[in-house]
């Protein structure tokens, strides 16, 4: 497909650097340059980077918690023309330039920069040996994922969530606009999109409010989630929310942590591809059938955010 990943999003929050130093430990690898950019012009920002994808977390000032901007790679110009007038046909302002494409979605609030970048390549992670009921595919040695004592590194930035007051607004702007395919809908109430051969790289929620609820990021697989969720945990237990458990939609497993401004954050791996759309035919879920298929009962917490109220009635976190 014309659009290939999510390219790098901008988070603002009111604590920027207590947030910073926990996508730090997180295990992003932080831009020791502060510098000002173009595109953020303020010095108190943080950018940090994943393994395969690049710097794809730019962390600014914000009174509250959101997502400012979502960045989606495009291959080519003529992508960037073919999104432009999409957008110009659903009555949305664009602003045009040779290697991008910028509108918001009203929705969520969020700016789409949809623009000309490389296409993300990794390296395969080599299969764990499993031992299974009659066939001991490792023998004579313990599994190398309880050996491992590097740093859990997430390989790149997976998908976001996002509220909006708009949610069927919001889905035609996505998939009528930008680009994005629906893989899977929950009924009346969200729907998981794709712009690369992920299940999902974007879900617009029906909410009271627009605000990002989580960010994902991929890891090699289910051990080096439960490793990088101890790390954090070990430091401060208060970071738990939901995990381990299995996805129904999109199977992936996962665990699911809280940063100092509010936002989840989660490891996820083994998420569903879909390289060839017509081998792929979207389904309709009741939302609790949607959320997981094992693992712990997801909390009120998880469900409808601590600080829901006070984004909907302006009480904002105090700013660093």
């Amino acid at each position: 497909m014309p659009l290939h990943r999510l390219t790098q999003i901008v988070m603002g929050v009111p604590n920027v650097e207590q947030t910073a130093a926990y996508y730090t430990d997180f295990g992003l690898t932080p831009r020791q340059d502060h510098s000002p950019t173009p595109r953020e012009p303020h010095p108190s920002q943080h950018i940090l980077s994943t393994v395969d994808g690049g710097e794809q977390l730019r962390i600014v000032h914000s009174a509250r918690r959101r997502l400012v901007e979502l960045g989606v790679g495009a291959d080519h110009p003529d992508d960037l023309d073919r999104v432009a007038v999409a957008l110009a046909g659903l009555d949305v302002p664009v602003h045009r330039t040779p290697d991008s494409v910028v509108a918001t979605d009203p929705g969520t609030e969020v700016r789409v920069r949809v623009e000309l970048a490389p296409r993300c390549k990794q390296v395969p992670t080599p299969p764990p040996a499993y031992n299974t009921p009659g066939a001991d595919a490792r023998l004579h040695e313990r599994a190398p994922a309880i050996l491992r004592e590097n740093k859990v590194r997430p390989r790149k930035l997976g998908h976001v969530l996002l509220g909006s007051t708009d949610q069927e607004s919001s889905q035609r702007f996505f998939q009528q606009g930008i680009g994005f395919k629906v893989s899977d809908l929950v009924a009346g109430q969200a729907a998981f999109m794709r712009c690369s051969t992920d299940h999902h790289n974007l879900l617009v929620h029906q909410a009271p409010i627009s605000f990002l609820h989580h960010t994902s990021w991929q890891v090699d697989d289910v051990d080096e989630i439960g490793r990088g969720a101890a790390a954090m945990l070990e430091a401060d237990p208060s970071r738990h929310i939901w995990g381990l458990g299995r996805h129904y939609v999109g199977s992936n497993f996962f665990w699911y942590l809280k940063d100092p401004a509010g936002n989840f954050s989660e490891y996820y791996s083994d998420l569903d591809c879909i390289v060839d759309d017509a081998l792929w035919k979207p389904g309709v879920f009741e939302a609790a059938r949607s959320l997981y298929a094992w693992g712990p009962t997801a909390p009120p917490s998880f469900l409808a955010p601590e600080d829901l109220a006070a984004l909907m009635t302006g009480a904002h976190a105090p700013s660093q």
